[in-house]
């Protein structure tokens, strides 16, 4: 299908429509593996959305394999001078695969003794020429300055790389769970008016939840201008508490995991009891089955973005190319 470039929004609702089906794609390919038993601890590499979907991944694969998952920033080895890395593997995610300081992260940790992996959809891209082992996205090209198909064709490709690490996880269960799934919120126009209410928006989550919560914070920046921040529901209710003094509206991100929701309920209740503007989007009562918890967050994310998008073209913005940003952010 042709796109008109000058009607705002429309690549972004094309290419966030695309996302579940992209993900079921991605989280069913096989992937082929280097010997990984000796791989003590996994650094994830990336910035923007990707470090969001690496941050979703680190939860899922201590859990899986227990195992230490933490960011790396990639100044250590872009402007600095590496850290010793025998016996890890790094985590390259990276939608273009071009970043300079990804090209230079990836080749500095090889050097340094890490088995180098990567998540990219630019196919032969400098990120992939310098990795041992590239998991394809295979979003197709994306146009909008937005990442949205390719944010939840990382977390998919991330879930099948670490099915080709433990043969027991199971990443494609998740891609069926998905196929008849509903692609909206029943709440969209409640969550998009609150939106264009808000002033200031916290998004929290727990688990992989917290990955996603970074995800829509940074997309309400970046396509609304509104200002919003992520935080872990247990975190959230020490100092960042203070602010609901202030008006302020709260998304909670709900991947309906049985552990997390005590730490939900008391969010939700100290901000409802303090007059916030609170709304919370649960997993479960879209789908009957549990989801694995990266794809529940993976679904979170492609069920918000039509609502974020709706939102930004409310507020007379065009979402597709904001103002300020571009597709390939070069940074060091």
């Amino acid at each position: 299908m042709t796109m008109k470039a000058d009607v705002p929004g429309a690549w972004m609702a094309q290419e966030s429509a695309q996302a579940l089906s992209v993900f079921a794609r991605a989280a069913t390919q096989e992937v082929t593996l280097p010997e990984m038993g000796d791989v003590r601890a996994f650094y994830t590499i990336a910035r923007g959305s990707s470090d969001a979907a690496a941050n979703i991944l680190s939860y899922e694969f201590m859990r899986v394999l227990g195992v230490p998952v933490t960011s790396l920033p990639p100044s250590v080895f872009s402007i600095g001078a590496g850290v010793q890395l025998e016996d890890t593997a790094a985590l390259v995610v990276s939608q273009s695969g071009a970043s300079e300081d990804l090209v230079r992260s990836a080749k500095g940790a090889r050097a340094r003794g890490a088995k180098v992996l990567a998540l990219t959809n630019q196919p032969d891209s400098p990120v992939e020429q310098v990795s041992e082992v590239t998991v394809p996205i295979g979003a197709g090209p994306e146009n909008a300055v937005p990442a949205t198909k390719t944010v939840v064709g990382s977390i998919a490709a991330g879930m099948s790389l670490l099915a080709g690490i433990e043969p027991i996880y199971d990443a494609s269960s998740a891609a069926t769970a998905l196929k008849n799934a509903p692609t909206a919120l029943p709440n969209a126009n409640s969550i998009r008016a609150a939106f264009l209410r808000a002033r200031n928006v916290y998004v929290i989550g727990r688990d992989t939840g917290f990955g996603a919560a970074h995800e829509v914070a940074l997309k309400l920046k970046e396509c609304c201008a509104l200002h919003a921040e992520a935080y872990s529901a247990s975190e959230v209710l020490h100092g960042p508490l203070q602010l609901a003094t202030n008006p302020l509206m709260v998304l909670i991100l709900d991947t309906g995991q049985a552990d997390i929701q005590d730490s939900l309920d008391q969010a939700e209740a100290r901000f409802g009891a303090v007059g916030c503007d609170v709304h919370r989007l649960r997993v479960s009562e879209l789908i009957d089955a549990p989801l694995i918890p990266a794809a529940a967050a993976a679904y979170l994310l492609a069920l918000i973005y039509p609502v974020i998008l709706e939102t930004a073209l409310a507020l007379g913005l065009n979402p597709d190319a904001p103002e300020t940003l571009s597709k390939v952010t070069q940074t060091t």
